[in-house]
């Protein structure tokens, strides 16, 4: 629908929380290939979130001088 970005940290935030209730429940019923693809869906949200953050608290270049 366009509303969220998909780069953006709010879409990542609910990316990183569906993947773990997909984990646990995977986990839970004995669906472990489930449970895996998962835990690494899970690793892509948070490296994308680690990739927001850096690029949010990196510092503003400077203009070059003439």
């Amino acid at each position: 629908m366009g509303r969220v970005s998909g780069q953006s940290a709010s879409y990542q935030w609910m990316n990183v929380v569906g993947a773990s209730g997909f984990v646990v429940n995977g986990w839970w019923h004995g669906a472990i290939p489930s449970a895996t693809l998962n835990v690494i869906w899970l690793a892509i949200g948070v490296v994308a979130l680690w990739r927001i953050r850096r690029r949010r608290d990196a510092p503003e270049p400077r203009p070059a001088a003439d």
